[in-house]
Order: structure tokens, then C-alpha cells, then sequence
């Protein structure tokens, strides 16, 4: 972890960029803009940030989707006392009139992903959201904190077997994600990686959407005609259920009204689609 909230000099001289930094809004809080460059905390090991860095160096942005290219210090470093930067690129930050285009933007980017290999270290993380997509999937078992532990089981219940043939390296936070302007192709950014169908990371949007934002109706079958689109959306709502429960700790307790939301959601999907 960086040693300040902000990047020291130091770590500016590092990687040749002077300026002030200046806080940004949107994903935990903890990035900066200085000159033109994002500044944030990497995360986990450095090599998990310089598997990412070589990524991002590799990926041509293509038709229907951006990314911020990586900057690397001065000596070749993609981490400099625990800090990361990139381009900074502009833009409005959906979902909320832009559910189409996130989607599209994220279909665009795992199809320029298809061929990646599935990165070792996936399989070694132990952060809440990797905990959480671990459970969603049936590989390992936990016991939820107490306010979310009905509608957690009832999502176990409506689990079934799905094909996994189609995993391959995802995005599994798009929502928030992708940037607009205007007669420019969408920004993906803070990738947050994991080994899984394509199909599950846009359950994930929709089951965000049913969760926490106004999601226009017909898009709850944004998945079409696949037979495991409910299934994927059972999925992304015990994904995101974990991960709250993950992140409050065994003593905590659910935000006000997560629970009846989860429900919600989940009375939704099996109404409209199971």
C-alpha cells in the first residue's frame, strides 16, 4: 500500500510527472489526478500490477471501446511505493442513461480479451469480491452475516448447474466503470479481472441495476435467448450479496435495506424469467 494518501514527490519524479494532485471522484476514493494522469494505489502485489500494466500495454483500444494506456516510471517500474498511473481520459460515468452502451462497451472489450490467458494469481486472491465470485459459483462455502443470511440461502436454492466452456478473462465491475463522451467510444476502466463466461459480467450489471439504480425493464433480458442468463443473474446477486457481507466482517451488519433489496431482485428474475 502507498505510504500517503497522495503520491509523494518522490513518486512524481518517478514516473517524470509534475503537478498537484487532485482528488477524483467515483471508485473507493483513493485515486488523483495530477497533470494528466491517474494516480492509484495498486492493488495486491506488484506483480499482479504489472501483469495488468502489460495487459492494458497490449490491448489495442478497438472499435466500440477505450483504455487508459498504463505510464510506467522512469526506470521501467509499473509500481512506485505502492502507486500506479495512467492516461486520464474523460468522460461521464454510467449506468444510469447509458445501460446500452455499458453493456456494449463491455462486450467490445471481452471480445478483444478472448484470446488472454487466465492469469495464475486469480486463483490465489482473497478480497471480499473474490471470496464473493468463488461462492456465486459453487466453489467454496461461507456463512453470510446474519441480516442477509435468508435471502442468501434462497439465492443457494434457486442455484443451478450452468456450462462454463465460455470462460475467459472478464471485467466483473463494469457498471460503474465505463465512461462517455460525446462522439467518442466509451472508456473501460478499473479492471477488476476474473476467469468466467462473458455473460456472467453483464448479469452483474443488470443484477446492479436491479439492486441499487432504476433499471429500464425490458433490459432484464439483456441476456436473450441463452439458457443460462437466469441462471447468471442467480449468480451475480449471491456474487454481490457476498461481497457486502465479505466487506461488513462477521460482526457487521448489512446497510439499511439490502436485504429487502436482494430480495426484491431476486423475486424479479424468478418472476420474469424462471
Amino acid at each position: 500500500m502507498p505510504s500517503s494518501a497522495v503520491p509523494s514527490p518522490a513518486v512524481l519524479d518517478a514516473f517524470g510527472v509534475k503537478g498537484f494532485a487532485v482528488p477524483l471522484a467515483g471508485g473507493q476514493g483513493r485515486s488523483v489526478l495530477v497533470g494528466a494522469y491517474v494516480f492509484k494505489p495498486a492493488e495486491g502485489p506488484d506483480d499482479e500490477a504489472e501483469w495488468a500494466t502489460c495487459l492494458f500495454e497490449g490491448l489495442a483500444s478497438e472499435s466500440g471501446f477505450r483504455v487508459p494506456l498504463p505510464l510506467r516510471a522512469v526506470d521501467g517500474r509499473c509500481v512506485v511505493d505502492g502507486w500506479t498511473a495512467s492516461e486520464f481520459l474523460t468522460g461521464q460515468s454510467g449506468p444510469e442513461g447509458h445501460w446500452v452502451g455499458v453493456l456494449s462497451a463491455g462486450r467490445a472489450f471481452h471480445e478483444a480479451l478472448r484470446r488472454a490467458p487466465r492469469p495464475e494469481f486469480l486463483g490465489r486472491q482473497t478480497h471480499p469480491w473474490a471470496v464473493a465470485d468463488r461462492v456465486a459459483w459453487g466453489e467454496q462455502d461461507i456463512d453470510v452475516i446474519d441480516d442477509l443470511a435468508v435471502p442468501f440461502s434462497n439465492l443457494l436454492d434457486l442455484r443451478r448447474p450452468v456450462a462454463q466452456d465460455a470462460a475467459q478473462l472478464i471485467h466483473g465491475d463494469l457498471t460503474g466503470n465505463v465512461l462517455f463522451a460525446p462522439d467518442q467510444a466509451p472508456v473501460v476502466i478499473d479492471f477488476s479481472p476474473y476467469w468466467r463466461p462473458p455473460l456472467f459480467a453483464e448479469a452483474v450489471v443488470i443484477a446492479d441495476g436491479l439492486l441499487w439504480f432504476d433499471l429500464p425493464p425490458e433490459l432484464l433480458t439483456a441476456g436473450g435467448d441463452h439458457p443460462d442468463w437466469p441462471q447468471m443473474l442467480i449468480r451475480a446477486l449471491i456474487f454481490r450479496l457476498v461481497a457486502h457481507s465479505e466487506n461488513a466482517g462477521p460482526l457487521g451488519r448489512a446497510h439499511p435495506g439490502e436485504a429487502e433489496r436482494l430480495a426484491r431482485a431476486a423475486e424479479v428474475v424468478v418472476r420474469r424469467l424462471l
